[in-house]
């Protein structure tokens, strides 16, 4: 069977440049563990965030602040996130 070239289909489609935004959230105080503030990251403008309840990049489930930017000058940060969220 001869191979025929189908034409350049992969040069018509139109590229999308994705890039990481990190939003910040506060998680809350259960018994002994403290709030502390987690990374959130986004796949929609920051402008629909809501103050929701989002997954976290370590795992966990806090209320995004849509005021607030990642990374936050702050010393309560969870550990976990910094590393993930650069």
């Amino acid at each position: 069977m001869p191979v025929t070239p189908a034409g350049a289909v992969a040069d018509l489609l139109r590229m999308m440049l994705a890039t990481t935004v990190f939003a910040a959230a506060r998680s809350r105080a259960h018994g002994p563990t403290a709030a502390l503030w987690h990374a959130v990251e986004l796949h929609r403008p920051v402008a629909e965030v809501d103050g929701a309840c989002e997954l976290t990049v370590c795992g966990t489930l806090a209320r995004v602040v849509p005021e607030a930017q990642w990374p936050v000058a702050a010393a309560d940060v969870c550990p976990s996130c910094v590393p993930l969220a650069h």
